[in-house]
């Protein structure tokens, strides 16, 4: 599938790639000199030769020039642990020399000289003159030579500022500038050019799709050179595949200057775009000797009934974040092999949509997020909590967005458009900007800000909003971080009352953000401008501490707690009516602010070994098979009863399609399974398929079950699979005189020094711990250090002690109530002396040793250490009933032969 995707997109994008205008590359070896005193201009440096040299398109991140970094790794410190730390950092001026050779042809030609990407301002002199100034941080930077160059050798001289212009970001958190993710680098990325014009030249050409019509709106920018009124005749085509569909002819009067030419072509018979057929047309736009090529799609999107449709089609946003983070460069990749990976990577774990949070991505990206299908969320390069305050930057936001417009407005895959991450200030100026660009560009769907926190606003839809993007609305959570630590797990709920009374498609905001313990071994891929001090620091923590061998240990265990929580996101996302999407945070890591490690694939977009792509794509694709059931944890007096359904956003309705399940045991014997009514299946969710019932009662011994849903339609069988805990009712408890089971230290330790085995399980109050979380740290324990700051049970699953509490290696659903009823205790000084069965995953930024369950000898006696609630409310509690069963049988065989020993002062230091 994968070689498909990748041959097709490169076969159109070869197409669209025909270059008309004559041009030269400036792309090669530059002189280079930093100008960190400003003195720059004052010294007429634009008139003088540097000794340095660098290449462009480049960075001085690549060339090795900056400052080197100072931080030590020696310590876990908070300054380190930040983000990725360039090699080489340089913030100020930098100017930059080439002579260049202007062909005869262009003789008395204007010219103009193209940057593709620049952070932040430009300046252009040309032989000593200066031509002017620009800056961008999301389209190409642009300088108009009027009256071209003689032909023969010209001096071109760059002068490059990437301090902040502008207050256009928190922290400088936003993506478009920042040393979070990307780097606030110095040089040129992309294509740099020097094109001749011709006399009337095309200047820009945008594309405006009309379905209904079945008709292209066509908007041309032509420049008249003349001097004079000049009548031009100018040739449209619309092709595709290179076959011409439709042609027009328009004589436009243009007068001295820039010009705005309107028009219209008709397309009778037309493929749509979508994800599932992204079918690509290419307009060809002709004004004299000049032609320009410009790629869109006959594509309409539209709210009915507050959900999302794409040409008549209910879609369902499958998306994640792309957070400019790209390691090895510090900058986006600027051609198409680079995003060819993000983009078939994301397609190849079910997604279908990416959100570019507080930047634009270059050309590059949107061809091939064109060519297969992806719907993309562009924002403008802002978060800010003070929206307003800064008439410049106001200034330059407006300025931003027409020049994103221009550069990228005609792209299919440009389908949504925000102002900004979590915004707060004046809303007034928020709703004109909004108010405005739909006005003028009716080819996306707007937003004000990617949800915000601002009082009285961010629970609800602005009034000016197409689409909206939470965690929360007045009604209640949309994501599982207010519901995950809080509530007993339930498969069954949905977020259908939280978006009560909504009227326009709603997007849940950033789910997911449960880190990962670090992938030590990932320090071998940063071969770049970045160098991985963070993961160089947490390395040499744990060798300190004797813990290294852990860490491959620490990365599973929490990554399959996030797996399985983001697996539990997705769904309920899937499953709530009302609902058109949700966007993660993340599939793969965000190496900024306190090293967030929250993705399932690291931070170059591949795989930790935490869950293969067709794993994943059974929680999250086209078509997820769905069950809705009661709780994690039953009992054999219970019945098991589900009612399955299944979320089809697929681009067809099934005639006939046949439901079975099956349940089988923990060691994959099927003991149950049947058929549903075979039905028809239309697009959306909420698609009732039948109920699952079975009783558990001939489940005599504590078990993990696997529910399994399978649907085939007789060609393609899509399935997911959910597992449930059975444990008996009745269980009797061993009663050996010599096991003694008590909440005292105290009469523990007399019991142990007569020599008896003692299970200790004190009171929670009393134990000197953190309190315990289901959930792992959210976002980062740098960033957020207030917080438990654990990230998950690392059991030894294989211990007799868990014959009778069937258990993986890492957290699941049926440790909830013993987790959320516990107290971590801190082992780090006794390690040595205990022997954990249940380890609790600390944080890379403290790297202790931590326990809720060990076994040691202490005294003559043997001893087993709880500090999860397994003596409270056992009628009500069955996971807990189940393991202090499963620790009394252990405790009381022949196989409970602690190898360690614990002071009884070790043991007292551990409680209050």
């Amino acid at each position: 599938m994968k070689n498909i995707l990748l041959l097709s997109a490169l076969f159109f994008l070869s197409f669209i790639a025909k270059a008309q205008t004559e041009s030269i590359s400036l792309a090669g070896t530059w002189s280079v000199k930093l100008d960190s005193m400003n003195i720059g201009i004052q010294e007429r440096w634009y008139d003088q030769l540097f000794s340095q040299q660098i290449k462009l398109p480049g960075t001085l991140d690549d060339a090795g020039i900056g400052a080197r970094p100072t931080f030590s790794t020696d310590s876990i410190y908070k300054d380190v642990l930040l983000s990725l730390t360039r090699k080489h950092r340089y913030i100020g001026v930098a100017w930059y020399r080439k002579e260049i050779e202007v062909p005869r042809s262009f003789a008395s030609k204007d010219l103009q000289l193209s940057l593709e990407r620049v952070l932040w301002k430009t300046t252009l002199w040309i032989d000593g003159q200066e031509i002017g100034s620009n800056e961008s941080l999301s389209a190409a930077q642009v300088f108009n030579i009027r009256g071209g160059l003689k032909p023969g050798k010209h001096v071109v001289v760059l002068r490059i500022d990437n301090e902040k212009q502008h207050d256009i970001s928190v922290k400088d958190f936003a993506h478009a500038y920042t040393d979070g993710t990307q780097i606030m680098w110095n040089g040129v990325i992309g294509k740099m050019e020097m094109k001749a014009l011709s006399t009337v030249s095309l200047q820009n050409v945008q594309v405006y799709p009309d379905i209904k019509n079945k008709l292209v709106k066509v908007k041309l920018s032509v420049y008249n050179n003349t001097g004079n009124n000049t009548y031009t005749n100018i040739s449209l085509s619309a092709l595709f595949k290179e076959n011409v569909v439709a042609e027009r002819s328009v004589t436009g009067n243009l007068k001295p200057g820039n010009n705005i030419v309107t028009t219209t072509i008709s397309i009778d018979e037309f493929k749509l775009w979508d994800e599932f057929t992204p079918n690509l047309y290419t307009l060809k736009a002709t004004v004299n000797a000049d032609e320009e090529f410009v790629t869109f799609g006959m594509r309409e999107w539209s709210n009915k009934n507050a959900l999302l449709y794409l040409n008549d089609h209910r879609v369902f946003m499958r998306g994640t974040l792309e957070c400019n983070i790209f390691p090895l460069t510090g900058h986006p990749p600027m051609e198409r092999s680079g995003w060819l990976k993000v983009f078939t990577t994301a397609r190849e774990y079910g997604l279908n949509h990416l959100r570019f949070h507080s930047w634009c991505p270059p050309k590059a990206a949107f061809e091939v997020a064109d060519s297969l299908g992806f719907y993309l969320q562009i924002e403008l390069p802002l978060w800010a909590l003070k929206v307003g305050e800064d008439k410049p930057t106001l200034d330059f936001l407006k300025s931003e967005a027409q020049r994103i417009i221009e550069e990228y407005g005609n792209h299919p895959s440009f389908c949504f458009w925000s102002m900004g991450n979590e915004l707060e200030g004046d809303y007034n100026w928020l709703t004109e900007m909004v108010n405005t660009l739909k006005k003028q560009d009716g080819r996306h769907l707007y937003t004000t800000s990617t949800f915000t926190f601002q009082r009285n606003h961010g629970r609800s839809p602005e009034p000016q909003d197409e689409f909206y993007i939470t965690q929360y609305t007045k009604n209640g959570w949309v994501r599982g971080q207010g519901i995950f630590n809080d509530l007993a797990p339930d498969f069954k709920t949905d977020y259908t009352n939280a978006l009560k009374n909504f009227s326009i498609p709603l997007i849940t905001h950033e789910i997911g953000q449960y880190s990962v313990y670090p992938v030590i071994s990932e320090i071998e891929k940063y071969t770049g401008v970045l160098d991985p001090l963070n993961f160089k620091t947490i390395k040499k923590d744990l060798e300190r501490k004797g813990m290294l061998s852990l860490a491959p240990l620490y990365t599973e265990a929490s990554g399959k707690l996030a797996v399985n929580l983001y697996k539990e996101e997705i769904e309920r996302a899937l499953k709530t009516p009302g609902a058109s999407g949700f966007q993660l945070l993340d599939l793969h890591d965000f190496p900024g602010q306190g090293t967030a490690l929250v993705g399932i694939l690291d931070a170059f977009w591949e795989s930790k070994g935490l869950i293969s792509p067709a794993e994943f794509r059974k929680f999250c694709s086209p078509v997820v098979p769905l069950l809705r059931f009661e709780k994690a944890v039953y009992t054999n007096d219970e019945t098991f009863n589900a009612i399955a359904e299944v979320a089809n956003f697929s681009n067809t309705a099934f005639n006939s399609i046949t439901p079975e399940w099956s349940i089988s045991d923990d060691k994959g014997k099927i003991i149950a399974s049947g058929k549903l009514n075979t039905s028809a299946l239309s697009i959306g969710n909420g698609n009732k398929l039948g109920e699952i019932s079975y009783s558990l009662k001939r489940i005599t011994a504590a078990q993990k079950l696997t529910i399994a849903l399978k649907l085939n339609d007789g060609k393609t069988i899509f399935e997911n699979q959910w597992n449930v805990w059975v444990y008996p009712v009745k269980l009797d408890m061993p009663g050996d005189k010599n096991i003694v089971i008590t909440r005292s230290v105290d009469d523990a330790i007399r019991a142990l020094e007569d020599g008896k085995t003692v299970l200790l399980n004190p009171d929670t109050s009393v134990i000197k711990g953190a309190i315990g979380r289901f959930a792992p740290v959210f976002w980062s324990p740098v960033h957020f250090p207030d917080q438990p700051g654990s990230m998950g049970l690392l059991c030894d699953a294989k211990s007799a002690a868990f014959n009778d509490f069937p258990t993986d290696n890492y957290t699941n659903w049926q440790w909830w109530d013993l987790i959320t009823r516990s107290k971590t205790v801190v082992v780090s000084d006794i390690y040595q002396n205990i022997t954990p069965l249940i380890s609790v995953v600390d944080n890379f930024y403290k790297n202790r040793r931590l326990a809720d369950l060990f076994e040691t000898n202490v005294g003559k006696g043997k001893l087993i250490f709880c500090s999860m609630d397994i003596m409270s409310n056992m009628e009500t509690r069955p996971a807990a009933r189940q393991l202090r069963y499963s620790l009394l049988k252990y405790a009381s065989s022949k196989k409970f032969v602690p190898v360690k020993t614990l002071r009884v002062e070790e043991l007292k230091r551990l409680v209050k």
